[in-house]
């Protein structure tokens, strides 16, 4: 049966927990490492979100991404394979508090870019975030538990951010 989707108070512990885990995955993965970014909701204070940690991590290269999933599974995360596009692959992890997802992507991924944009832009303007956190929370009961569901109606929203961001810049 598929879990019941949650949306939670901002909490400020967010931050310090994204360090921990993204010190963790650079030890883990290496010096291939180029950046570890937090993403998603918990990246933005003062948003509401689901109680998980959502890290991006860019490695050189497409090679360099699949070389590091046999490192991801190892420690015990959980590979949810090639999810949005090629070369970008997801690992869950729900044993911890709070939970993370991390996804492995290659140097230049179209969608790590956009997943910037659109968190600094809901952190650059707070009244785009206010509107982002109200159609979360509505969605989320709309789609208690269907997570993939939930991501795409959220998808015109978070488009329509990037396009506008990337037209002010």
């Amino acid at each position: 049966m598929a879990e019941r989707l949650e949306i939670v108070t901002y909490d400020k512990q967010w931050p310090g927990h994204f360090r921990d885990i993204a010190a963790s995955l650079r030890a883990l993965i290496g010096p291939e490492v180029i950046a570890i970014d937090h993403i998603g909701s918990t990246a933005v204070p003062g948003l509401p979100a689901k109680p998980l940690i959502d890290i991006d991590v860019t490695l050189p290269s497409p090679e360099h991404v699949l070389a590091a999933i046999n490192t991801m599974e190892g420690a015990g995360y959980e590979n949810r394979g090639n999810r949005y596009e090629q070369d970008v692959y997801a690992f869950m992890m729900t044993s911890t508090n709070p939970k993370r997802r991390v996804y492995l992507l290659p140097q230049g991924n179209e969608t790590h870019q956009k997943r910037i944009i659109f968190r600094d832009y809901l952190i650059a303007h707070p009244q785009i975030a206010a509107e982002y956190s109200a159609l979360k929370q509505k969605l989320a009961r709309e789609y208690a538990y269907d997570g993939d569901g939930y991501t795409r109606a959220k998808a015109d929203f978070v488009n329509d951010a990037v396009a506008m961001a990337r037209s002010i810049r």
